[in-house]
């Protein structure tokens, strides 16, 4: 190898920490503001202010955009960190996004489900492919709060039990674990306010379509408890129709 050169697999290895080094010095909370300020949506913002109670404001941005806006950042638990204190559901969701499962912690979390603006991050602080839900603690988390007094913490934890009911990996839990579950939100949808009682029809679809009988437990519950009205703008949360739709069909073998 002559002086000065590099074979091309190192060189490319190289140049890959120089771009990843370099991105990191640019990216802080002034540089994600500063975007979401450029890409703020007028009509979005104009929606926010007229529907929303929180005191929370808003660039008015998409959660779609915001999860690939993320995505494009990657994981960073101190610009997570810097970014939760903010007054912008943008930024907070960013903030929620971009934590580091690996180095979040349960104190964290108990911390920050405090301050969830009476719910207006709570589906992707728990759900919505969030970090919360890939942690080493999450199943512990998630049976913890749903066990809760605190409205906001059983919301959450059922969040969490629809993330878990995705896993595929061989820690996940066991059929008798989510079966447990279903059970549990049988005798218990009655009385839950209408946010927890979506947040139990998510666990419900999610555990209903890990296997046949997981599905016809999770569907006896679902028809049960019917769909689900939320919004005015929105059509009803019907768990049943999901648990029965052709994808379950061809994924399960129904």
């Amino acid at each position: 190898m002559g002086c000065g050169t590099f074979p091309e697999t190192i060189k490319g290895a190289f140049i890959g920490v120089i771009q990843k080094t370099d991105r990191l010095i640019r990216m802080n909370k002034s540089t994600v503001v500063a975007y979401l300020k450029k890409n703020q949506n007028p009509r979005g913002i104009e929606h926010w202010e007229k529907s929303n109670k929180s005191a929370l404001k808003s660039y008015g941005i998409g959660l779609t955009v915001l999860r690939k806006y993320a995505k494009s950042i990657g994981r960073d638990a101190k610009l997570a960190k810097s970014l939760w204190n903010s007054n912008y559901y943008d930024v907070k969701i960013v903030s929620i996004l971009i934590d580091d499962p690996k180095t979040m912690t349960i104190e964290q979390a108990e911390a920050q489900v405090e301050e969830l603006e009476g719910g207006y991050l709570a589906h992707v602080f728990s759900s919505c492919d969030a970090p919360l839900a890939k942690t080493p603690f999450a199943v512990e988390l998630a049976d913890k709060w749903i066990k809760s007094r605190d409205a906001m913490r059983r919301r959450c934890g059922y969040g969490l039990l629809y993330e878990i009911s995705k896993s595929q990996k061989k820690s996940a839990p066991d059929e008798a674990y989510f079966l447990a579950h279903v059970a549990d939100i049988d005798k218990k949808h009655k009385k839950a306010s209408i946010p927890i009682l979506m947040s139990m029809g998510g666990a419900l679809m999610g555990i209903g379509m890990r296997t046949k009988k997981l599905n016809k437990e999770a569907l006896k519950v679902a028809r049960a408890i019917g769909p689900i009205t939320h919004s005015e703008s929105c059509d009803p949360f019907d768990v049943a129709k999901h648990l029965t739709s052709d994808h379950a069909k061809q994924k399960l073998g129904l």
